[in-house]
This record gives C-alpha cells, structure tokens and sequence, in this order.
C-alpha cells in the first residue's frame, strides 16, 4: 500500500482552531458500512445508536501540560515538547530552535528554574519534582492548530472524564462527551468502561515509507484493568456491540486482542488488518496521510472512509483535534 493512497484535500479553513463552547454540540457523522449511508446529526443524539447492553469503552488517559517556554541565558525564546520522564528530573524533549547546545542552559520562571540540556533531545532540570516542572507549562495543542495555547484549552482540550496523567495529546474523540451525556448514555442500559492508553509523539509522527507496511510505530503504555477485561470478554460471549472511543482505544481493545492486557504496544493497523473487539468506532476527522487515517480506513474501507470525508467537506465539517465527529456502524 503506498503512503499517496491515504491523501485527500482539506481547505485550510476547515481546520478548527477553537473548540464549541457546548462540547455535544459538535456535529457527528454517522457512516454504516453494511449499507453504506452517511447521515448528519448533533452529537449528543449519538445516543440513538446505542442498543441496551452495548459496551462503550473510553481511553481515560489525561494530558500532560508538556510545553514549555524559557529563555537561553543570552536572550531568545525557547519551546520545549517534554516527551517523556526518565530518570529523577530528566526528560526526553523535543527543543526549538534547534540550535541550542549540549550543556546549555535554559531558564524558566524568571530564573528560579531552570534546565540543562544533557544530551540531544535530553533536558534536565533544577526543580523541587515533577510537579513543578509540570506547572511551567501549558496544553500541548497540535501544530495545526495556529495560536498559542490559553486558559480554555486546559478545559476544552482534556476529556471530562480524564483520570490518569501521561499524554502529550488528547484521545479528540472523546472531547465530544459531557457528564450529562454519558449519564444519559448509562441511563440507557449502557454499559461503560475505561482503559488507559497514554498518547505519545508518535501521534504526529510523519509516516515516511511510501510502503506503508515499513513504517514502524513507537511504543505506547497502555493499561486494561480485570474488572474491563471481565466486561469486554462478557460482552463479546452475549455478542454486544463493543463501541471505541477514539483510535487509541481502538488499538488498545485491538492489542487485548493480542493477548496482552498492560504494557507497551505498538499495534499499526491499516487496511487489511482484521478486527476482533471494535465493532464501532466513535473518532474524529484526521490528518492525511497519518496512521489515524489509516486506522479509519482499514475499519470502513478506503472508498467508504474517502467518500464520508468528501461529503464532510462540502458540508463545511470542523477538523481534526476541535473538530466535529464520525460515527463508524
């Protein structure tokens, strides 16, 4: 499969840059691929797609405020991406500009902190812990998003239900669901479950083999507790429906598919790749030519998934992370 297979056009206008100020106000798009019909709704009517005793499974992981900006000591900004915490006070980072040396200095706070860049793509910090260096910073947004982050976004840009800090990225399709919505969703005979996969860089990483199959994702920790995998197992015996929220989701149910129910996983589904826990998936519209996309199109389909976002964009649809919704049945 080549990369140029997974590309499509997007107006740039279509890309949303700010979330709706009513999270279920967001509109879905429901694509049935054993009919292959498309359909447009609000959101928060995805509630008529839900059948007593389904099993929705949402990714509770929370974002991390990972970007950071500083200052060398010889004047200039500094924008640090913290990636992922290794030992004591050091972090794997992405730094720009990327001129800055080994040994460098960058100081944040005014001067009351500050980090030493201990290796390429490595900083280390002078802070009490953790938790101090985390309260430097401020939501990690995606570079297509052309603002820098505000107060909004460190509610808008986490899921309301978000339990346990580790990602550099939002699981966007659960952005969608309000307290109030998964209530009623519950109130229906609903059943509702949680997994932990926490998003890494690799959800911006470019693919760059024009042979998909080359392309080689990076690991990412996931976690299904007994008490989920005891209802995804009763729910595949009585044969309910099984909903994922969000590719993230999808490829942790996919990896317990495995046989694997914590650890890291670097599952890469593209067309071809047979299903065995996700029969629906609740996602948002992605980028061309990413894994995400990919993903949305071994579930429903190449044609099916192009046609879904054609209609999407002569409907004007808002885009990828603030973006509206798609509903795969």
């Amino acid at each position: 499969m080549r990369l140029s297979d997974f590309d499509y056009p997007l107006p740039k206008e279509l890309i949303a840059q700010y979330p709706l100020k009513e999270r279920d106000a967001a509109r879905l798009l429901v694509l049935d691929r054993k009919q292959s019909t498309i359909e447009h709704c609000l959101f928060k009517n995805i509630i008529d797609y839900f059948q007593p005793g389904a099993l929705l499974v949402l990714n509770n992981t929370r974002v991390l405020p990972s970007r950071l900006i500083g200052s060398r000591v010889t004047g200039g900004k500094v924008e640090l991406l913290l990636l992922k915490a290794k030992s004591g006070l050091t972090f794997d980072a992405l730094i720009r500009p990327g001129r800055i040396k080994l040994k460098e200095k960058i100081i944040f706070n005014g001067g009351k902190i500050y980090g030493e860049v201990t290796a390429k793509n490595e900083i280390t910090f002078s802070a009490k812990d953790k938790e101090t260096i985390y309260n430097l910073g401020v939501m990690p947004l995606p570079p297509y998003i052309k603002r820098d982050s505000e107060d909004l976004d460190s509610v808008y840009y986490q899921t309301v239900y978000a339990q346990e800090f580790g990602s550099i990225a939002s699981p966007t399709a659960g952005l969608h669901f309000t307290e109030e919505l998964i209530a009623e969703i519950k109130s229906r005979g609903v059943n509702i479950d949680y997994i932990t996969l926490h998003i890494s860089y690799s959800t911006f990483k470019p693919v760059k083999s024009e042979d998909i199959t080359e392309h080689k994702m990076e690991k990412e920790y996931f976690q299904i507790s007994k008490e989920t995998q005891g209802n995804i197992n009763q729910a595949r015996l009585k044969k309910e429906r099984i909903f994922a929220v969000g590719t993230t989701t999808c490829r942790a149910l996919e990896t317990y598919a495995l046989g694997d129910k914590e650890g890291y996983t670097d599952l890469f589904i593209y067309p071809g790749y047979k299903f065995s826990m996700t029969d629906c998936l609740i996602t948002n519209f992605h980028l061309p030519r990413t894994t995400l996309f990919m993903l949305a199109c071994a579930f429903a389909g190449e044609k099916l998934i192009k046609k879904a976002y054609q209609e999407a964009i002569d409907k004007k649809y808002r885009f990828y992370s603030y973006g509206d919704a798609m509903l795969i049945i």
